[in-house]
């Protein structure tokens, strides 16, 4: 049986990339079970020819990945004070009540909670959202559904604001989960989603943006589709830098809102580049495939020569990235984060150890090969340190580049 869009029904699903099989990318490893087998699923893409809506089958749920959770959107200084920003921006009344959903350790409700302002966090990671009740952010403990949104609504009121920053590809049942901001918002309210944009995935090469825990990847012309079957109406949207290109969607309940010029010019923009036709998707595996070859030869040619490599970041795209390039110990012998959780464990698949950050100024590596290359701006100033003995930075993405 022909595998159907999970949003229009169609099965009408083209191949856009295939990255052969791999572990859920945050799936890392004790050491005691380094021993065990791993479980991999194939990672293949598809774009819906009817809607556009790009998509991996849910071969995965929800709840396998997001009732423990391995990342914690505070340790990134950039990320909090994209969240403090959105905050100030925002014209939050004393008497407003605001609900972010996958709210994940507080990082953006914190500065809701230090105005003063009404807020709720819904946050289906136990660990993280511990973290968040412990900062001082009351979060509750649950996936987001239509039943869960109406209960919120019930107990706390309509929410004047809805945020959902990063969790709209999360989520397999996306009608069901609209349906759910639909319940969060008041009539007069506004929903706020951010979703990496699939037109700059495509554009620079972020393939490793593809993970099992991303059920699909949006333009402007899906998303608005998705946002209107559950009752949502898309108005505006801004692009933003964040995760190598992101897209903010405005959304509010009436379905006769018009929307903003800038609707009209992204929709625009995606169809130039040929994303809602076939066409604009075909060459897209060969980019992967180009991107691939030229880390591997990078990483060995540095082995051969006897240089030393390090790895810095164990972000979910790095995994995509280390196991679909076949990446082994033997080429990147650690990576090092920031966050505790990770320290001592391995990266999925791959079995790659995880340090802390100090490692890396102890150890002096001539290169070091930044994963969470979204982040560039605010690790060139964390690893300017490593100029220090002459060590340079390797990004994979977009395309392969060392710099000083």
């Amino acid at each position: 049986m022909a595998a159907a869009c999970r949003l229009c029904g169609s099965t009408g699903l083209a191949g856009v990339v295939d990255l052969g099989a791999t572990p859920p990318c945050e799936s890392f490893l004790t050491a005691e079970q380094l021993d065990e087998p791993e479980t991999t699923f194939p990672l293949h893409l598809r774009v819906c020819t009817e809607c556009w809506l790009a998509q991996l089958p849910p071969l995965i749920t929800p709840e396998q990945t997001f009732t423990e959770y391995a990342y914690f959107s505070s340790y990134s200084t950039s990320w909090v004070e994209h969240a403090r920003r959105f905050v100030e921006e925002r014209d939050l009344r004393p008497g407003a009540f605001v609900v972010e959903v996958a709210s994940n350790d507080g990082y953006l409700l914190r500065h809701v909670v230090e105005r003063g302002v009404r807020c709720l966090g819904i946050e289906p990671s136990a660990n993280v959202g511990q973290a968040a009740r412990d900062a001082g952010v009351p979060t509750l403990t649950a996936f987001l559904t239509e039943e869960t949104g109406r209960r919120v609504r019930d107990e706390h009121g309509p929410a004047d604001l809805v945020v959902a920053n990063n969790v709209y590809a999360h989520i397999p049942d996306v009608i069901g989960f609209t349906r759910g901001l639909r319940a969060l918002v008041a009539d007069h309210g506004r929903v706020s989603i951010e979703v990496q944009h699939l037109l700059t995935l495509m554009e620079l090469n972020q393939w490793d943006t593809i993970y099992h825990e991303h059920f699909q990847y949006y333009t402007v012309a899906s998303a608005r589709r998705a946002l209107a079957s559950g009752g949502l109406t898309l108005v505006d949207v801004e692009l933003l830098p964040t995760h190598g290109g992101s897209i903010r969607l405005w959304a509010v309940p009436d379905p006769s809102a018009e929307p903003s010029p800038r609707v009209t010019d992204v929709l625009a923009m995606e169809k130039a580049a040929g994303l809602h036709e076939l066409s604009g998707y075909h060459d897209f595996a060969a980019r992967v495939a180009k991107v691939r070859r030229d880390l591997l030869r990078f990483l060995v040619d540095a082995a051969e020569a006897g240089h030393t490599v390090a790895g810095y970041g164990a972000p979910g795209k790095g995994n995509t990235l280390l196991n679909h390039c076949g990446i082994r110990p033997d080429l990147l012998p650690y990576t090092v984060d920031r966050n505790p959780y990770k320290h001592g464990r391995f990266t999925p698949g791959s079995r790659i150890p995880v340090l802390p950050p100090e490692r890396i100024a102890a150890d002096r590596p001539d290169y070091v090969l930044v994963l969470p290359w979204n982040l560039r701006d605010e690790l060139v100033e964390q690893l300017s340190y490593v100029r220090e003995w002459g060590g340079r930075l390797v990004f994979p993405i977009p395309e392969l580049e060392v710099v000083s």
